[in-house]
């Protein structure tokens, strides 16, 4: 029975043109996300148009495991939303369906009016053909828990495959974005630099770049510094505490980081066994849980 909350194989380049997956690691450095480097390169963060997302009684399945039990839960555009739970609740199938790295056997899942899974056919709904779920993807972006980049390319043709073979930008524009991507992340003395010789924070750092270069609407995160030493998880952490606030990217975040979690969330979902136990702001979820399952949860990560 295949593992519910594991990363993705690493990618081949070729799976670029559709996935343009992500990657992980972190760095020492600390900078914030700024607009401009210092040539003034374009490294906008998007503003406007960002999509929410819906389940509609979704189930997943593997083998006669039920991982998502007609699960019903909304991310309203441009709000931020991190799912706790204990390993194996079902919280980066999630994300994986709406990266179509899984499939969905059942119900809806809706990105912002047009949904993933499905499309419109004569006025009936059939599943979505290949061409519609390329079109979907280029919506999504998604960091992932694993190193994921591309060994065999260096840091700037990391971040400028994508954009030059997904999105049809012009070798110019993907480098100018990438530059300026890289600048905001502190590691623009590292575009020649091969993933192996990056530790692994500078690996996340470039991880981030590289989903943000695609011009995302919507931004998934994936346990993103539970493969980092503990020195290097706060770099990372401010890097998206800023990018989560001078955007307005919807996010949603699967993390056992608590206090990132308190920090980054509009509003957190609490998920065991495929389903939602208990949701609510932040500051009531950590501080007062009304669930008992909650509680326990919490009180289990936190003594760890």
């Amino acid at each position: 029975m295949p593992p519910t909350d594991t990363a993705p194989e690493a990618p081949t380049p070729e799976e670029s043109e559709d996935a343009a997956a992500p990657a992980e690691g972190v760095s020492t450095e600390k900078k914030g996300a700024r607009k401009e480097d210092g040539d003034g390169a374009a490294a906008a963060l998007p503003h406007g148009d960002a999509p929410g997302i819906r389940f509609e009684k979704v189930v997943k399945r593997f083998g006669s495991n039920v991982v998502l039990r007609e699960l019903d839960f909304a991310v309203e555009p441009g709000e931020r939303v991190t799912l706790i739970g204990p390993s194996g609740s079902g919280k980066t199938t999630i994300l994986r369906l709406l990266m179509t790295l899984e499939k969905l056997d059942d119900g809806v899942i809706w990105i912002g009016d047009d949904t993933l899974w499905h499309m419109d056919k004569g006025g009936r709904r059939v599943p979505a053909n290949q061409k519609h779920l390329h079109e979907m993807r280029k919506q999504v972006g998604m960091v992932f828990q694993q190193f994921n980049l591309f060994p065999n390319m260096n840091v700037l043709r990391n971040l400028t495959e994508g954009p030059v073979r997904v999105l049809g930008a012009s070798k110019d524009e993907a480098v100018e974005r990438a530059r300026g991507l890289l600048d905001m992340v502190g590691l623009a003395d590292k575009e020649n630099a091969h993933p192996s010789q990056l530790s692994g924070g500078q690996q996340q750092r470039v991880a981030i770049a590289r989903a943000l270069a695609m011009q995302p609407k919507v931004l998934l995160l994936d346990e993103v510094t539970s493969a980092l030493d503990p020195e290097l998880v706060v770099g990372v952490q401010d890097l998206l505490r800023d990018i989560a606030r001078e955007s307005d990217l919807t996010m949603l975040c699967v993390t056992h980081e608590m206090n990132f979690a308190r920090d980054i969330s509009n509003r957190v979902l609490m998920f065991d066994q495929g389903q939602i136990v208990e949701e609510g702001p932040p500051d009531r979820i950590f501080g007062e849980p009304a669930e008992q399952r909650t509680r326990e949860f919490l009180q289990a990560v936190l003594a760890s």
